[in-house]
């Protein structure tokens, strides 16, 4: 038999009722013949309240009683949705991290996933059980301690399972149905994407799409596992939940989309971050490391860095302008006016007012004009550009933030998304 994992987020399982939906879409699954692992979130919000409950306990707490409070809501979602299920007839018992095992490293709060034993896993799904699993959840091999993954790990550790499972697919269920072209609520003929490469979704995600987390699809690419977003807010007993090319965005290798359609889209989507801060630094003196002068304070105050863009030197001198991230736009600029001397820059300017704004396709790996034509489209609307990067897949324009839907709207309609 065919073995399935299937993951649920916060929204999916925010109530009763919703964790009996839940419970009736895996059961939809069990029925079609598969062998079925479920990954689950924490309850909408619980993780938040925990994660207070900790900084009222003690501001400075210990990162390793943190991640044992913190895991606590994907522990009591496992458990009410095996319960659900057997309410349904259908066999299942809760998993959690450390009893699969799933070992990570020691990085607490933000562990990364080493290793993963699907043995007794494969027996329990083999011998007709429901594994009902905690996400966001690992353990430390030497010390035996709880770990967790961070923001969205629950994302992380379904694919990891499917991958130690080697799993026809893994379904990540949210509150959208798939993946679109662009943010539907800025623009509102973005469409529904049947079918998405892992690059490109890797793209999408660390540029600013909140449908998945960047790890997840980092693993997913590594491990090819076939990944569908679908929703989990329909009614699992409708006619296209048993249909993959209709219910949601299979996430997949790029040499089965292409086998699946004749050409390829130049333009996949266009994504925006809003998360976004420039930083300039004038009247750098044009040497060799002066670059590593600029970078390395701030790697060492693990402020990362985006976009960068270096003029070309006039007069032995250059100007340096990166991106931050907004929460570290004050502290960036204070690393770099602390390393004056080493720099020996003039003058700091920035802007927290900044949008970060994506065009990206596979098929700009053989089409040429790609980014002119962004250019004239963006001239044409007023917009300035304040910095570019490429990548074979990408190009990434920064942007007031006053113009931000107008500039998404604009490539969108550009690149024939719309239709």
């Amino acid at each position: 038999m065919a073995r399935l994992v299937m993951k649920f987020g916060g929204t999916s399982v925010a109530n009763i009722e919703r964790i009996r939906n839940v419970a009736r879409h895996v059961k939809r699954e069990v029925e079609a013949g598969y062998q079925v692992a479920v990954v689950v979130s924490a309850m909408a919000g619980k993780t938040n309240e925990l994660v207070a409950w900790c900084k009222e306990a003690a501001p400075l707490y210990d990162p390793r009683e943190y991640d044992a409070v913190v895991a606590s809501g994907e522990q009591v979602t496992s458990g009410l949705l095996a319960l659900a299920l057997q309410q349904l007839g259908v066999p299942a018992r809760s998993w959690q991290g450390w009893q699969i095992p799933l070992y990570t490293d020691d990085a607490h709060g933000s562990a990364r996933i080493m290793d993963i034993d699907g043995a007794r896993l494969g027996g329990a799904i083999d011998g007709g059980e429901v594994a009902v699993i905690a996400g966001f959840q690992g353990i430390h091999a030497e010390t035996g301690r709880l770990t967790t993954l961070g923001r969205g790990g629950s994302d992380t550790s379904a694919v990891a399972i499917a991958a130690g499972l080697k799993a026809e697919r893994c379904d990540i269920y949210t509150d959208v149905d798939g993946v679109y072209t662009t943010d539907p609520r800025v623009v509102p003929k973005a469409r529904r994407l049947d079918r998405i490469a892992f690059e490109e979704m890797l793209e999408m995600a660390s540029l600013g799409a909140k449908v998945l987390q960047v790890r997840s699809v980092e693993l997913a690419m590594v491990h090819n596992v076939r990944t569908f977003v679908r929703s989990s807010l329909t009614d699992p007993d409708a006619p296209e939940m048993a249909n993959v090319e209709k219910a949601g965005t299979l996430i997949c290798d790029e040499e089965e989309i292409v086998a699946n359609q004749m050409e390829s889209q130049v333009v996949t989507g266009i994504a925006f971050s809003k998360d976004e801060a420039q930083v300039s630094i004038r009247r750098v003196a044009d040497k060799p490391g002066i670059a590593a002068s600029v970078f390395g304070p701030l790697a060492d105050a693990h402020i990362n860095v985006d976009m960068i863009v270096q003029n070309v030197s006039a007069d032995g001198f250059t100007d340096i302008t990166f991106t931050v991230p907004t929460a570290d736009y004050e502290r960036a600029k204070a690393v770099i006016d602390g390393a004056k001397a080493a720099i020996g820059h003039q003058i700091v300017e920035g802007a927290a007012d900044v949008t970060k704004v994506s065009v990206i396709g596979i098929g700009m790996r053989s089409h040429a004009g790609v980014a002119a034509k962004a250019f004239e489209a963006l001239a044409a609307k007023g917009i300035n550009i304040r910095a570019i990067t490429t990548s074979e897949i990408k190009i990434s324009f920064l942007i007031d933030a006053a113009y931000t839907e107008l500039a998404v709207r604009t490539l969108h309609s550009l690149y024939g998304l719309d239709s």
